[in-house]
This record gives C-alpha cells, structure tokens and sequence, in this order.
C-alpha cells in the first residue's frame, strides 16, 4: 500500500545549518522539498566528479561484467581517484582510437590487395626521373581508346572494369577515374595493423587490471552522492535573516521520532496533511508476497502517484498469468528456474535484495505449471504424439483459447473498475464504475461473436443498455443535471470503444504464446528431418533453434505482458505512474 505522508517545515538557526540536517540525515525520515534551486560552485564540482565517475566506472562495466572486487594491494595505490577515473577514460578513447584505425587500415587492405604490393614512396620519385605513372578505371570496351604514347598495364578486371596502370614521359590527364594513390604499400600496411594489434592488446589488458578499482570507485562515488545530497539540502534551504527553515514530507508513522527530535534540538517545527497542491512523494510498504512484483517496478523505473492506487496485488497475480502463457513451455519454465537457482546461488550472499530471484521463480513455477496444463515440453506436436496428455486438454483448443484471453482481459479490467467502485462508495460515481464493468462484459460478448462466430446473448444489449446509462447519470452528479448528462455522454463516446479494444487487445497472450510453440514445434520437426535419426546432426539445430526461442520468449513478455498491466489495466484503474520515488536525507 502507498503510506500516508505528513508534510514538516522545520526552522533552524542559520549559524547551526550545517549541524541540523547532519541531525536530520542521522533520523533518515525527511524527504527534503527545496525552496529555491540548489546551485553553486562546491555542488557543480561535485556533479562534474559524479560524472566523470559515472563514466570510469560504466567503461569498467562494459570491459569486465565480472569486475572484481578492489585488491588489497590495489587500495593503498587509490591515492588519486580523479587521475585513476581519467585514466580509464583515457585508456578507453585510446582502445577505440586504435580500433577505429585498425579498422580503416583493414579496409585499406582489402581495396589495394588485387593490385598487388608495391611502394607509393617509389612511384613519387619516379617523377623525378620524368617517369609518369597514374592508376586508372577504365571500361574495358574503352582500353583501345587511351592515347598511343602511353604504357597500359591492366592489374586486373572487375565488373567490366579494368584496373590499369598508365605510365607516360610527361603528365597524364586521361578522362576516365584517376584512383589515387595509398599512403602506404602492402607490406607497410600488414606490418602497421600488427603493431596496431598489439597497441591495443596492451591497452585492454591495462583497461583490465583497472577492474581492480572498480568497489572502490563504486565506494567513492556512493559518498560523493551523499556529500552532494547534503550540499543541495544546504543550499535549497529558505533563509529569512538568522533563520533558516527546510521543508519535507515524512511517513505518518515517522511524525512522533522527528517531534521529539526537534524538542531535543530545540527547532521550530510543524506537521500538517499535505495539500492537493503539493507533489508528494511515493512510499510504498507491502506484506513479503507482495513485494515479489517490485523488481519489475525498478527495471521499468515506474511507480504510481502518492494519489493513485498501489496495483502491485494485481500486477503480480497477473503478470505471473500472461508471462506463463507467453513463454507457454513447462521445458522453457524449467530452465528459467534452474538458472535463477544458479545464479541464486552463486550471488545471493553478495546481494542484499533477494526479491529478483523470488520474482523469477514464481514465474518459473508458473510457466511450468502452464507447460503442464496444455502439454508443452520443448514443444506441443512430439508430446501429443508420444501420448503425453496435457491436464487440460481443452487449451489446445484455439476458439477455447481465444475465448479464455477475452475473458481474462474482461476480468483484469472488471477488478480495475470495481477497486475504484470500493473506493468511491458512498459516492454516486461508484454507480458509474459498476455501468463500464457492464459494459466490459457485453464487449467481451461481443469480441467473442465477432472474432469467434458465438450467438450474442439475449442479456447483452441490456448490459450495454444499463451499463451506459449508469455512465451516463452517474459519471458526474450535479445539481445541473443537464451539465451531468453532457459529461455522461462525453465519457461513453470517449471510452465505448476503447473498452471494446481493450479487451480484444488480450487475444496477443495468445497470438505471442501460440507463435513460441509453433517455433519449438518447427525447430523439433526440422531437427528431425534433417537429422534422420543422426543426433550429431539433430542435436545443434535443436540447440539454436529452442535457444532463440528461449530469448525471444522473455521478449514478448516485456512488449505485452507489461503493456497489459501498466496500459490498458492502468487506464482502467486510474493509474499513470507519475510518482516520485520517496528519498529521504539519510545516512
């Protein structure tokens, strides 16, 4: 749930400013709310340090994704972190300076090859001489045409083309494409590549064993963000002569310990409710269960508005739902969890938040037991034929299928609406909500005699009927009950449609899933045809092919199982992720 917050100001004297918020980071409580912009020369300088850490550290990532911890020997070296962070950076633009170059000459190399080694150097003192010498395109209907005084030497033909050397007494000028000379020979070329080679050999294994910096530049950059949170807490605070006053909100259980700490210090302070006017931020606190779905929250960097509902119930019960039918194979769901066991267990000591693995294995789980209830195993087609009878055969059925995504949007959505409906009772516009959870179910009728051919039920027209004029008359309520019935009416004509897209738009759980069976299916049949009974033939395109499945699955996931919870449920719940994450000055 989304914890209530109080809104405190808190006034100090300016001369203790300092002291004071060290007091407040100790209490850990106060989510600070500046009064003016936090600015000057020590924040900017500590920002340009973050920065050039951000980037030292990120290069370190990218080289080494293991980077070890800091050696014991390498942390009395850390006498200078700017110079070791500019090193790095600096190692990285040499590493791609060189590859860019070795890349170019690479190039070079392929383009001059056909016309063999030789040294420019020597054809530039041939001139001196008064020996001439060009290298030309020339089509070779066109090689009768050059001038007779010239000695025409065809390296080699391409596309009709011929490659020629012209060598003359005095200057040639011909009308065909002159190719300029390389900057080097063949032999100058191979030899700078290797150097190159080596050059960055050496710079990627010095670039390597700065990983050994990497925890302590972590460590650096983790006290920098808090001596800069001080900083703007500092200079964001509101003066007024001898005093100073700093603004936050606070969790409601957390009024009481910053009470009796401003008693202590002997500072003005005052908690009050926070108005509809102010951008509170978001806390949320949830039982153990619960807190499985926050995982997903952080990599989508999403969380509701202080104002809105916390779903994360919902999300969770229900991403768990579509990503078992996206991936679909209880073989798939098998690997899934033994690599969260592995990976559990190699770092579940180093991590502290443990939540990401729970996460995976209730997925895990779930997938599996999907695989189970229609029969998937590394595909459908071989199960089937082997006499491995899923749980629930009905869900191979693709219009029993079909008809169950319609009625799994219907439903997601009916929650959506009857959560804000609880929320509004006693209100009139509680009324309202129950109207479009009518009007969800007559078009999860009428997707299923549109897109699967049923009768439209007899009820159906009357549950468009009643759930629009609830809509209607119970949207807005009004003294002015014409102006109601005008917002009533926009309402329907804003969101009729919508609800019926909206619960077609699930049938993707279907489309997505029944795509990823089809390819195991494939991958499994051609295995077979090619290997005829040869498992050193069957055995790689049975690994490629179930191994990009494997990889695709968890992508679909991402484009329609989240779409489904944070878009179209969201909608229907009033939710749209605008909130701020609640940081408080901490230690």
């Amino acid at each position: 749930m989304i914890v209530p917050m109080k809104k405190s100001s808190i006034i100090i004297l300016a001369k203790d400013t300092q002291n004071s918020l060290k007091e407040l980071r100790r209490l850990g409580v106060l989510h600070i709310e500046h009064h003016q912009v936090p600015q000057g020369k020590d924040i900017t300088i500590l920002k340009d340090e973050i920065i050039l850490l951000n980037e030292a550290v990120g290069i370190l990532m990218q080289t080494d994704s293991s980077c070890p911890s800091l050696a014991e020997d390498a942390e009395a070296k850390v006498d200078d972190w700017r110079h070791i962070a500019r090193h790095i950076i600096d190692i990285r633009k040499r590493i791609e300076q060189a590859e860019e170059y070795g890349r170019n000459l690479a190039i070079q190399m392929d383009q001059w090859k056909p016309w063999g080694d030789f040294d420019p150097e020597e054809i530039k003192k041939l001139r001196e001489k008064g020996i001439f010498i060009k290298l030309y395109q020339v089509p070779y209907k066109n090689i009768e045409e050059l001038p007779e005084d010239l000695a025409i030497k065809t390296i080699f033909m391409e596309k009709g083309i011929a490659h020629c050397l012209a060598v003359g007494q005095k200057e040639i000028s011909l009308s065909f494409k002159e190719i300029s000379l390389p900057q080097m020979g063949m032999e100058t070329m191979r030899k700078r590549l290797l150097e190159d080679k080596e050059v960055l050999k050496g710079l990627k294994e010095d670039l390597r064993r700065s990983c050994n910096y990497y925890q302590r530049l972590i460590e650096i950059k983790k006290k920098l963000g808090k001596k800069l949170e001080m900083q703007e807490a500092m200079r964001g605070m509101g003066e007024s002569g001898k005093l100073a006053y700093v603004t936050g909100y606070i969790p409601f259980d957390a009024a009481q310990s910053l009470s009796d700490l401003a008693k202590k210090k002997s500072w003005g302070i005052s908690i009050t409710d926070p108005s509809e006017e102010d951008s509170v931020p978001t806390l949320i606190r949830n039982k153990r269960w619960i807190t499985t779905i926050s995982p997903l929250f952080k990599v989508l960097d999403i969380i509701p508005g202080y104002r809105e509902l916390d779903v994360s119930p919902l999300v969770l019960i229900f991403f768990s739902i579509f990503f078992a039918m996206i991936i679909g194979d209880a073989g798939y769901g098998l690997i899934f969890l033994s690599l969260t066991a592995f990976a559990h267990k190699k770092m579940g000591k180093k991590i502290s938040d443990k939540t990401a693995f729970f996460l995976l294995y209730v997925l895990s789980s779930c997938t599996i037991l999907w695989g189970l209830l229609t029969g998937t195993f590394f595909g459908q087609e071989w199960n089937l034929k082997a006499g491995l009878k899923p749980l629930i055969p009905a869900l191979n059925n693709t219009k029993v299928l079909q008809a169950f995504c319609f009625f799994l949007g219907a439903l997601h959505l009916t929650l959506a609406h009857l959560w804000r409906a609880l929320r509004q009772l006693p209100a009139l516009t509680a009324a309202a909500e129950i109207g479009w959870i009518a009007v969800l179910w007559a078009a999860f009728f009428l997707a299923k005699t549109l897109v699967l051919g049923d009768m439209f039920p007899f009820f159906g027209k009357w549950l468009i009927i009643g759930g629009i004029t609830l809509v209607i008359f119970c949207s807005s309520p009004q003294r002015n009950i014409l102006k109601a019935i005008a917002i009533g009416v926009a309402n329907v004509a804003l969101s009729l449609v919508n609800n019926f897209t909206d619960v077609v738009s699930y049938i993707r759980l279907f489309a997505v899933g029944l795509a990823g069976v089809a390819i195991a299916d494939t991958v499994n049949t051609l295995a077979a045809s090619a290997g005829g009974g040869n498992w050193l033939i069957s055995a790689p395109i049975l690994l490629v092919g179930h191994t990009i499945n494997f990889v695709l699955g968890p992508v679909g996931v991402l484009v329609h199982g989240v779409r489904l919870n944070v878009l179209e449920f969201s909608s229907h719940i009033g939710v749209s992720w605008s909130g701020a994450n609640y940081q408080p000055l901490k230690e």
